[in-house]
């Protein structure tokens, strides 16, 4: 056998044969290597459900390129990490040339570029193509500014790529963001009939990894009994044209309602699909667009769908590789307090805790309203220490790489760098989740209570994290409105508020 001139690594979120990552891949020469590793499925106590997903989209993506006759060393179940197999592999075989496409992970990028110099490897890193911006565009963008903020650069994006403007370059409809006509609560009776996602029963492949994953990693979190996410390119593709033809009429103006027992809503539940790149952002907003004039959808339903992957996506991607290390550090509340053990089990006296956390262990998704101004909010007025708060999210949800969940949990729901790209910390008391959902009717605690027994924590916390950073809202024209209606509240009433969520910080175990 003749020596092997370059070897492509292909890691768990780079599943496309179109993608950049296999361009210029000649079969005759160079080889294709796949790594199980169990550091990843370990290194945050990651669920059942995630790393079912990520080995089982891996496993069907390796068996496409055997179909392909593409030569392919694929390491199974590994107890090495990705760069421990790495060596041994490029040593024995004595490879000087790896190409790889940038990982979504900092700490898999910077061991990657290490071993490379440690080797004297001609290492190729390449940037990801699943984006419509690159890091030189973005930080292009951001050389010019001196607020960072997702409105101006979502404008660009849509001028740039001809997306929803007219041959002049304006807004189609005259405006660019139609989010107030996104904001609507379910009726009071309740959503109604929800065509639900399309679920994909596991096959052979699927069902050998949730054995495997049962086996190997029993005490993480989550369960696997509902597992249905798309593991290949054909499933992604069924998933995306049922969404555009049955679903996404109904996403807009329910993209924040949340409901008991509605996990995914009108949601689209692509965005695994779309880190594992077995669907590209540009074919997404194609069929999205495709199906506006099919179908004659409101334009606000387009625009709000469009701006969170053609603006939101590509903009906390942007932050992450512009602001790393220091985005994973940043605490700028300096928050110390242990994540509440029950953000792993689900068992807490909060209905809407109790519904969102319940779900993310059943299903491995929560949609961002969920995510945002119920666990994540709570985590910011309980005061928790950012690095806990951004593992948990990236060990439960089926979709969390990090590049797209430390920029979402750290930077806009916890405001842990005190808003680099946020105009305000994203707090709400219990009104909102009242307003937004019916979780508060069955739930022990009382949203409009603002202290004692009966006390909705998210209610006392929210007041208390306004008496104690009243300046800081006060400064800002943003936030200004929220501490005006501090002045109705009593200086007696205050205090009070403040002693029982002293009570509530030292004890959140036993909410």
């Amino acid at each position: 056998m003749s020596q092997i001139k370059k070897l492509f690594l292909i890691l768990g979120d780079q599943l496309d044969l179109q993608g950049v990552g296999l361009k210029g891949f000649n079969p005759q020469l160079d080889e294709i290597i796949m790594v199980e590793s169990a550091h990843e499925a370990s290194y945050v106590w990651t669920h059942k459900t995630k790393i079912a997903l990520f080995l089982s989209a891996m496993r069907h993506f390796a068996q496409s390129l055997k179909d392909l006759k593409y030569p392919l060393t694929y390491i199974k179940e590994s107890p090495l990490a990705i760069t421990e197999v790495l060596k041994e592999h490029l040593l024995k075989n004595k490879i000087q040339h790896l190409v790889c496409v940038e990982p979504g992970e900092w700490r898999l990028k910077i061991a990657i570029e290490e071993l490379g110099k440690e080797l004297g490897l001609q290492l190729d890193m390449r940037e990801d193509d699943h984006f419509y911006c690159t890091h030189q565009e973005f930080s292009t963008w951001v050389s010019s500014k001196k607020e960072l903020r997702l409105e101006y650069f979502y404008r660009l994006m849509r001028k740039t790529h001809k997306i929803l403007v007219d041959s002049d370059g304006n807004p189609e409809g005259g405006q660019w963001n139609f989010d107030q006509d996104n904001r609507k609560p379910y009726p009071k009776k309740g959503p109604g009939m929800i065509d639900g996602p399309v679920a994909f029963s596991p096959d052979e492949i699927t069902q050998e990894v949730m054995q495997f994953v049962e086996r190997n990693y029993p005490n993480h979190p989550g369960s696997l009994k509902n597992f249905q996410w798309p593991v290949c390119r054909g499933q992604a593709l069924e998933a995306l044209q049922y969404f555009v033809e049955y679903r996404l009429r109904n996403f807009g103006a329910y993209q924040d309602a949340m409901w008991v027992d509605t996990a995914f809503g009108w949601h689209s539940i692509l965005s695994s699909s779309l880190n594992l790149k077995l669907l590209n952002p540009r074919e997404v907003i194609s069929a999205v667009l495709t199906a506006w004039k099919k179908h004659d959808i409101e334009l606000s339903t387009i625009e709000g769908f469009i701006r969170q992957i053609l603006g939101w996506r590509e903009f906390v991607r942007g932050m992450y590789y512009l602001d790393m290390p220091q985005m994973a550090q940043d605490n700028y509340y300096q928050h110390q307090r242990e994540l509440p053990d029950w953000y792993w089990t689900g068992k807490t006296n909060m209905g809407c805790m109790q519904d969102a956390i319940g779900q993310t262990l059943q299903y491995g998704y929560a949609h961002h309203i969920q995510r945002l101004m119920v666990t994540g909010n709570f985590a910011l007025l309980a005061e928790i220490l950012p690095a806990q708060v951004c593992e948990w999210y990236l060990a439960v949800y089926v979709d969390a790489i990090e590049w797209v969940e430390l920029p979402n949990t750290a930077g806009m729901a916890l405001f842990a760098n005190g808003g680099r790209f946020t105009s305000k910390p994203y707090i709400a008391s219990g009104a909102y989740i009242k307003r937004m959902s019916n979780y508060c009717d069955s739930c022990g605690y009382k949203p409009d209570v603002r202290f004692g027994e009966q006390a909705c924590p998210m209610t006392n916390l929210y007041w208390n994290f306004l008496i104690k950073h009243r300046k800081q809202f006060e400064s800002s024209p943003r936030t200004r409105l929220m501490t005006a209606n501090l002045k109705r509240i009593s200086d007696e009433d205050q205090v009070k508020i403040q002693e029982h969520a002293n009570k509530l910080l030292d004890n959140l175990n036993e909410l």
